[in-house]
């Protein structure tokens, strides 16, 4: 007889023709709110030289911009509260739910900024209305990943969980390319003087009309089997509690996953390209982001596809040390030539594609159904807002006469812990998972 696999990750072993339209709806859906989430995220960072101004006045714009960057910290710092609450929800009450509060806040956020007043106009108001909206982000991001996570490993077929998540991870990049082309396009288009004065508006009411859609098609999917079967029936659900006191080891285990893609994701999204802009001439380490992260969205899928090939394990094992040696030494000679730019950069790149395809199901294994949101919430928006709110502080004190080898040490260690998680994870080097027992489901 052939063997059945069980796995908790898998709701329909034979999917009828209407469960496989609802199934791609659902991941549409899913998908899609990384793209605006990436999208917002991105455009706030692009877009706080040409407004910081107009929130934080001061005669030195260095002073202004600091202020929108604070606000941006604010931000990061919230996403554990994020990854409380949303996880929580996600396991009490439904991975709807709390996907429709992750969107809905990154929408609120969004019209806010796009239609707040400026300091001249409401004085101190503007900038706490600044940071409302940042925080209302913050919230949404810590808990939008973990249970979009959680519900799309729970859609995925066992042999189709890389594929899943290089969808997972081809909206963020597909975010923030059209972020940052966006940034480009209206630049020329108004011209300097009118970005600065209603032009960085532009991107964040985009955002919030996106964020409308998004909730539209949200409001229309349907609850995870999984959740249905496994979770909602049970009585006395605490699920923060059994997390904090039985899942321990499993928290401490997705902190070492997290780590490498915290600490490569902020230093490669603002410190590499903060170096670039000081080492190469005007507008270039613009193209080389654009370029890179082109073949970043190229090579999202087939990377998926060899996951579910090879299994999860080995690609990132793979990944994690290519990127220790041929990563550091791109970022260690680094130059202001486009080619030594682009490999710099590109090699992070590559390293986030294949453990951002492969880091749902790693997580997703390590929880069972009625803590999973949650399990992969907590640590997953604090080692971000830690070592994300942290490293680039860390890389631009060190790095401040060139790239800097203690500071790479630093970052090649946080992607070699994750080595030790991923040789005691439940995934299996074939790319499915171990038979697991279903939980009981109580009677009644």
């Amino acid at each position: 007889m052939p063997h059945t696999e069980t796995s908790p990750l898998h709701p329909l072993p034979a999917p009828s023709p209407e469960a496989v339209r609802l199934r791609r709806r659902a991941v549409t859906a899913t998908v899609v709110g990384n793209f605006v989430e990436s999208f917002d995220w991105l455009a706030y960072g692009l877009f706080a030289p040409l407004f910081a101004e107009r929130f934080f006045p001061s005669a030195d714009p260095t002073t202004s911009l600091l202020g929108a960057f604070a606000v941006l910290g604010v931000g990061v710092l919230a996403r554990p509260l994020g990854g409380v609450l949303l996880g929580r929800l996600a396991d009490r009450r439904g991975r709807k739910p709390a996907l429709l509060l992750a969107i809905l806040l990154m929408t609120a956020g969004s019209v806010l900024i796009g239609s707040a007043p400026t300091y001249q106009q409401a004085g101190i108001l503007a900038p706490v209305l600044l940071l409302c909206a940042r925080l209302a982000q913050g919230i949404s991001s810590g808990g939008e990943w973990p249970a979009a996570a959680a519900y799309l490993m729970e859609l995925a077929p066992p042999r189709r969980r890389g594929l899943y998540g290089s969808l997972f991870s081809l909206t963020t990049a597909a975010g923030a390319f059209t972020a940052a082309m966006l940034g480009g396009m209206l630049t020329g288009l108004v011209g300097p003087g009118a970005m600065e004065t209603w032009g960085w508006r532009v991107p964040f009411l985009i955002g919030g009309v996106l964020g409308l859609v998004l909730l539209a098609l949200r409001s229309r999917i349907t609850e995870s089997e999984v959740f249905r079967r496994e979770v909602s029936s049970r009585q006395d659900r605490s699920p923060l509690r059994e997390v904090l006191r039985t899942h321990r080891r499993q928290v401490l285990r997705s902190v070492l996953l997290v780590a490498g893609m915290a600490t490569v994701g902020s230093t490669w999204t603002s410190v590499i390209p903060a170096m670039g802009q000081r080492l190469a001439p005007d507008g270039t380490m613009f193209w080389v982001v654009v370029c890179a992260t082109a073949v970043m969205i190229l090579l999202q899928v087939p990377i998926g596809l060899l996951a579910d090939q090879v299994g999860p394990r080995r690609l990132l094992v793979v990944a994690s040390l290519l990127f220790a040696t041929g990563g550091s030494w791109a970022y260690l000679a680094m130059t202001g030539r486009f080619t030594s730019l682009l490999l710099a950069y590109g090699s992070g790149v590559v390293y986030l594609v294949c453990v951002t395809t492969v880091l749902p199901a790693l997580l997703a294994e390590i929880f069972p159904p009625r803590v999973r949101a949650l399990g992969i919430g907590l640590p997953y928006a604090l080692t971000s807002a830690v070592l994300g709110g942290t490293t680039p502080l860390l890389a631009t004190h060190l790095g401040k006469n060139g790239p800097s080898g203690w500071f790479i040490a630093g970052v090649v260690v946080a992607v070699l812990l994750g080595l030790a998680a991923t040789a005691t994870s439940g995934a299996s080097d074939t790319g499915r998972s171990r038979p697991a027992r279903p939980e009981p489901v109580p009677m009644g």
